[in-house]
């Protein structure tokens, strides 16, 4: 997807998540109407592009086949225009994984200290998206909130991430409900 590789592992006790994927700036409504008919549309209320004002962003959800909640979200901020008609090639790069947790605040003091990511939105009682427009931990307290627009149930599931800062490639991997960084033969 762009800038992004996804593999997804199979597991007998896996649970649907949350990802996004950052498009082109202006295809939100290019990107829907290529949606609709492949996938059903999630709405919030009678909204199908939801029109997040804080973050200058519109968004489209959908459910993946294994039910994982999708985001193709318009980030106004990032300038990155297209004058291409929107499809499957449109995708920019994954730009937001869910981290259902109920300590927040040490997710974040990991990010923080050891990548020198910061608070994009939010705090640490409910909600609180960690990084930039290109690449955001979105961390939610899994006691109090559920995955927006749907209000399914917030599991954590076992992941590995490779995240790049200022060119150096970091791999981090969220397991047993907690962000460690992914030692491997490599390093």
């Amino acid at each position: 997807m762009g800038e992004s590789v996804l593999h997804i592992t199979y597991r007998d006790t896996a649970t649907p998540y949350h990802f996004a994927i950052n498009i082109p700036s202006n295809k939100e409504q290019q990107a829907y109407d290529w949606l609709k008919n492949r996938v059903d549309i999630l709405k919030d209320g009678d909204d199908k592009i939801i029109n997040f004002v804080r973050w200058n962003a519109k968004a489209i959800y959908f459910y993946d086949a294994d039910h994982n909640i999708v985001e193709l979200i318009a980030r106004k901020n990032l300038n990155n225009k297209s004058s291409k008609d929107f499809d499957e090639n449109s995708f920019l790069e994954i730009s937001e994984i869910g981290i259902p947790t109920t300590t927040i605040k040490r997710e974040f003091n990991f990010l923080n200290k050891n990548y020198g990511l910061n608070i994009y939105d939010g705090n640490f009682e409910r909600f609180c998206a960690i990084g930039n427009e290109n690449g955001l931990f979105i961390c939610i307290n899994k006691n109090t909130k559920d995955w927006f627009p749907t209000n399914d149930k917030a599991y954590p599931s076992d992941f590995e991430v490779i995240i790049r800062i200022k060119g150096k490639e970091f791999k981090i991997k969220y397991q047993d409900e907690q962000l460690r960084p992914l030692i491997t033969n490599d390093q």
